[in-house]
């Protein structure tokens, strides 16, 4: 359809509804109030954190707190007590600094996330009984993790072991979605790559699709668990 058809339909159209077509668009109301991007702001990062946690715990996250200098020892007994066995973690240098890697290789058969290694990746990550990964941002509002995928950082790690454990930090607690918006959109302006995929995860899977009955665990991780480094 050619522009000049284009506009005669419209015209016709707009004839046949019996009004005058709008070409220019109205103005957008104004909004009642600023939640959006407002909405828990006020918090200090000590709020922040707690609200994280407690809604985090509402969403049946297993979250467990401590001090950088306990995150390893923490992470091994959270090991222990969801079964071991297979682990595969994102090759991510914060992991790296807390000592992790080293850690769980010594005590586990363990794949780390590598684009040289392709399809293995995957392969590993739906047999393993534990995926670690380490999240950008924490969310107060939900108790969600923010999850950025790079070549190093496979969001199967994540999504397909049977446990997903992510390690997060205090000071990375955002109050909701619209900051991390903000985030991304000020890469962008920097011209910083951006992530080829972002997930936002909010507890262990679960539907409640059938009679409004919750199940956990149909389509991805049946526990989710929280490792939170108090670095406030």
């Amino acid at each position: 359809m050619d522009l000049q058809n284009r506009e005669n339909f419209l015209n016709k159209l707009a004839a046949k509804m019996g009004k005058a077509r709008a070409i220019i668009p109205e103005p957008m109301d104004a909004p009642v109030n600023t939640y959006p991007t407002e909405r828990l702001t006020h918090l200090s990062a000590v709020d922040l954190a707690n609200e994280f946690i407690n809604s985090a715990k509402t969403m049946m996250v297993d979250v467990n707190v401590c001090r950088e200098s306990d995150a390893v020892q923490t992470l091994l007994a959270l090991c222990e007590k969801y079964g071991g066995g297979d682990v595969v973690l994102n090759s991510d240098e914060r992991l790296t600094a807390l000592g992790i890697p080293a850690a769980l290789e010594a005590k586990y058969t363990c794949h780390t996330w590598s684009p040289e290694t392709a399809q293995d990746n995957i392969s590993f990550s739906e047999k393993a009984n534990l995926g670690v990964v380490y999240a950008e941002y924490g969310l107060a509002e939900t108790g969600g993790i923010v999850l950025f995928s790079s070549a190093d950082r496979g969001r199967s790690v994540s999504l397909l072991p049977e446990k997903s454990i992510v390690v997060v930090r205090k000071s990375q607690v955002l109050p909701r979605v619209a900051q991390v918006a903000k985030v991304l959109h000020d890469k962008a302006q920097q011209g910083e790559r951006m992530p080829s995929c972002i997930n936002i995860i909010s507890g262990p899977s679960s539907t409640a699709d059938i009679e409004l009955i919750k199940v956990i665990g149909v389509h991805g991780p049946v526990a989710k668990i929280y490792l939170v480094i108090d670095d406030l």
